[in-house]
């Protein structure tokens, strides 16, 4: 027989949804008391013991008189088996008006099947939400990655896989709020909306409000409000906070992202890379099991091996790039840009000299770096909010934490000279006044102590401990461009 076409499996649905209602069933029933979710029942299980549960009807096995369901959500699944004689013949023809997919509440005793399945026995049930719409096929989930990322519950739903990765990502960022609550930092906020967009160089996304009549910006990161706590008297402190930067989109960009930023006063950045080498391992020693972590690719074919097994590695920015490309130290500006033609690689005709030693580091040496590398004591003019190094005035007393071909971490001693603070940013904003956050010029003036500054893009730290490949694969709802027509 053909398949039904879409169309007539979305009327068909319809169809049960009217009889339910001509029965004087409500099909998106009211609150249900349960004494625990599908999945925390099976972890749990006791014999005979009576219980009430709720959820998604993900496997419907119709043996006439006999039904047998999973119920499923995020914590698990749990079988459901159901009698028409146990529930009674009015509640029996309701449930004929069931399909995969909705929403049940289930009262039952629980047993064992003859296989060993931990399941209840149903004594009523009740339509707690009539899906109009079949779930995509549970043996193929959504391979669609348009679907996957524009309809992520579908991809929750279908694929397990997916659902892990999220899992994941929660207990990652609870575990590093709780490492670093442990060490005596406090979790603060920060405005979203700035007056001015500090912290970073990136485009900032604008808008205006009309009560003060000024434009406010979405912040790109939240560093120049932290250290005024710092100045406040807050020695140790963090924030998990969402950054807005009006820029491309890749497998390892989107404009919205999550970032962690700690600041521990009288620390320095060699304190701080030992914090997040520590903090990193103990996340994976919770989440993944261990310094070992093994990326795959959808076939399950193995890709590539990560170690995070301590110590971490730690070198200066100079050797390294002296070791990708011999002789780069002591080679004039010119001869560095027909090095980098020769090597196929794609150096802008305005680019100043330290932005194409810096091209060369990204792809010779941070992109083929899988294992954590500390990259130390980088050119100030990268890094214009960190410490000059006391020996070496060019350069600033920073780190950058490289794992799996990307940046993870910054790290700086941060800068707390207000006067060579302002000629910093002053140089930054190409002598654009209106551009510096005052306001934070005069609170450093007021006194910051000594501080370590951390950065890390929660994002790619989970792709990095998940294995994904891109972004989106991390992210429930990823930016993207507007669907013209109306999903599903």
């Amino acid at each position: 027989m053909d398949e039904p076409s879409s169309s007539e499996l979305l009327a068909n649905r319809r169809h049960k949804l009217d009889a339910m209602v001509a029965a004087g069933v409500e099909p998106f029933g009211a609150a249900f008391d349960v004494t625990g979710f599908p999945g925390e029942l099976r972890r749990d299980f006791v014999e005979g013991q009576k219980v009430s549960t709720a959820g998604r009807i993900t496997a419907h096995r119709n043996m006439g008189k006999s039904h047998f369901l999973d119920l499923s959500d995020n914590t698990g699944r749990m079988q459901v088996y159901l009698n028409s004689k146990d529930v009674g013949p009015e509640a029996s023809a309701i449930f004929d008006l069931v399909d995969i997919g909705d929403f049940v509440g289930i009262v039952g005793h629980t047993f064992t099947t003859k296989t060993g399945e931990p399941s209840i026995k149903a004594e009523s049930f009740r339509v707690l939400s009539k899906s109009l719409r079949p779930l995509p096929d549970k043996w193929h989930g959504v391979q669609d990655t348009e679907i996957k990322y524009r309809q992520r519950y579908l991809d929750l739903i279908a694929n397990p896989d997916s659902r892990q990765v999220f899992e994941k990502r929660i207990a990652i960022v609870r575990e590093i709020r709780r490492f670093l609550e442990d060490r005596g930092f406090i979790e603060v906020e920060t405005p979203m909306m700035q007056t001015i967009p500090g912290g970073a160089a990136a485009k900032p996304f604008q808008t205006h409000h009309n009560a003060l009549g000024v434009d406010l910006f979405l912040r790109i990161a939240p560093e120049l409000y932290l250290k005024r706590l710092l100045v406040g008297g807050y020695p140790k402190i963090f924030e998990m906070n969402r950054n807005f930067r009006n820029e491309g989109i890749s497998r390892r960009h989107n404009p919205e992202f999550t970032m962690l930023e700690a600041y521990w006063a009288y620390a320095d950045f060699e304190k701080m890379a030992s914090l997040v080498e520590e903090m990193v391992c103990h996340v994976a020693g919770i989440v993944c099991g261990g310094p070992i972590l093994e990326h795959r690719n959808a076939e399950n074919d193995l890709v590539r091996t990560i170690n995070l097994s301590r110590p971490w590695r730690r070198a200066r920015y100079a050797d390294l790039v002296e070791k990708a490309a011999p002789g780069w130290t002591s080679m004039p500006s010119e001869e560095r840009r027909e090095w980098c033609r020769a090597q196929n690689l794609d150096i802008s005709h305005c680019a100043e000299d330290f932005e194409v030693t810096q091209h060369v580091f990204e792809k010779l040496v941070e992109e083929k770096t899988l294992d954590p590398l500390f990259v130390t004591h980088c050119p100030k003019q990268l890094v214009p909010l960190a410490k000059q190094n006391a020996e070496n005035h060019s350069l600033v007393d920073v780190y950058e934490l490289i794992i799996n071909g990307q940046e993870i971490s910054p790290g700086y001693s941060e800068l707390n000279d207000p006067i060579e603070q302002r000629a910093r940013l002053e140089d930054q904003s190409g002598g654009e006044t209106q551009k510096l956050d005052e306001e934070f010029l005069t609170a450093l003036e007021y006194g910051m102590p000594p501080a370590g500054g951390i950065g890390i893009g929660i994002d790619r730290l989970v792709m990095m401990l998940t294995g994904a490949e891109s972004i989106r694969d991390v992210l429930f709802f990823p930016h993207m461009r507007p669907h013209e027509a109306r999903v599903g």
